[in-house]
């Protein structure tokens, strides 16, 4: 497990996939070995495209340079802001501008796309400690 740090997330960042390759997400997600698995599955141009199967919540942060881009698959996400929480549902996604503070949270396993930046650094430039009454959310962990 490549944890990135100090964050218990299985992130791999290795592309799996070269260009004319097949990519089958359902069975690398099905395959998902943990309950936060981040793969990069391609490189297009100067972006990623990484599959994310994930459960619970993500730490908050932000990328100073790097807008996301978040598309779900299956399930729910969650994706906390200072101001609001937005819930994606499958075929639904939405872009976090850089310089935004966010984190994401899935209440039940759930299966997206992310698209961002080659160089980004998943965990953010920048990580914030929010106590439960300063998320948007309610501070609710999902379990």
């Amino acid at each position: 497990m490549n944890t990135l740090g100090q964050y218990p997330y299985d992130t791999r960042l290795n592309i799996l996939h070269k260009h004319l390759e097949l990519i089958d997400e359902k069975a690398l997600s099905d395959r998902a070995p943990s309950k936060w698995y981040n793969q990069t599955l391609c490189q297009v141009n100067t972006s990623v495209v990484r599959l994310g199967v994930v459960e619970g919540e993500y730490h908050w942060h932000q990328h100073a340079r790097e807008d996301e881009f978040f598309y779900v698959v299956d399930g729910k996400l969650l994706i906390d802001l200072e101001d609001r929480t937005v819930e994606l549902c499958p075929r639904q996604g939405f872009v976090v501008s850089k310089g935004v503070l966010h984190r994401t949270r899935a209440p039940k396993r759930t299966v997206i796309l992310m698209i961002e930046n080659a160089e980004i650094v998943p965990t953010g430039d920048t990580q914030v400690e929010r106590s439960p009454d300063q998320d948007a959310s309610g501070g609710d962990t999902p379990g």
